[in-house]
């Protein structure tokens, strides 16, 4: 994809005139991508990840010192809701990021979860881009615009709690039961084990979840369970 497609990107998506498209251009390339194109492409976008980061972290926190009293213990966790990779990789997905990508072919045909990962990667990467090329208030404006929106709807949710203690909490108060876990099924070699977790409410399976752990494979298992709540 040429420049002119990200400059276009640019002004029409994210209201910004680059001084230095190739920044943008290198927030959405994948390592992968690199790996494919070694002759023509140098640079992907994991150092402007890092950046993008941790201006991603300022911004957030610095929102909510500012508009909310709270003790910090729950600012933490509100933090930690809007800067997780499902926060961030739905906020990219919603400003079309995913046809900028750089990916390789294989990537392409990742899963699901590995796209979002994907995603999540590249909004503070896009995010270290504006900031290196328009300065801190434009990435701040860009965060407020496309992520700090949504959380309002984070703390009507309750989504800002960790899955296992917001199912605990809707278990208990529309079931009167707190939910429990067990693990189904162990799959693969012990360097690479899957577990399958069911957590249940009153002896009723509600939710499966599969992950390398065992605390993995409740999260998942906690997060599908809560699917069936908020439905």
């Amino acid at each position: 994809m040429d420049t002119s497609a990200y400059k276009t990107f640019a002004s029409t998506t994210l209201g910004l005139e680059f001084n230095d498209i190739e920044l943008l251009r290198t927030a959405f390339t994948h390592r992968s991508y690199v790996n494919e194109h070694r002759k023509t492409v140098k640079e992907h976008n994991e150092r402007l990840e890092f950046l993008g980061d941790a201006v991603l972290e300022l911004v957030v926190t610095e929102y909510l010192y500012l508009n909310y009293d709270d003790p910090e213990g729950i600012l933490t966790n509100w933090r930690s809701s809007l800067v997780r990779t499902e926060s961030i990789g739905e906020a990219a997905r919603k400003h079309e990021f995913e046809p900028m990508l750089r990916l390789s072919r294989g990537e392409r045909r990742g899963s699901d979860r590995a796209r979002a990962q994907i995603l999540a990667n590249t909004y503070e990467a896009v995010v270290g881009a504006i900031y290196l090329d328009k300065g801190y208030a434009a990435a701040k404006k860009f965060i407020h615009e496309s992520l700090l929106v949504t959380f309002k709807t984070i703390l009507e949710t309750g989504s800002w709690m960790d899955p296992k203690s917001h199912l605990q909490e809707l278990a208990q108060s529309n079931d009167g039961h707190t939910p429990s876990y067990k693990v189904l099924s162990e799959e693969g070699p012990d360097h690479d084990k899957v577990f399958t977790v069911g957590v249940y409410v009153d002896g009723t399976l509600i939710g499966k979840g599969a992950g390398p752990s065992k605390q993995l494979g409740q999260v998942e298992a906690a997060e599908k369970a809560l699917q069936r709540y908020q439905s």
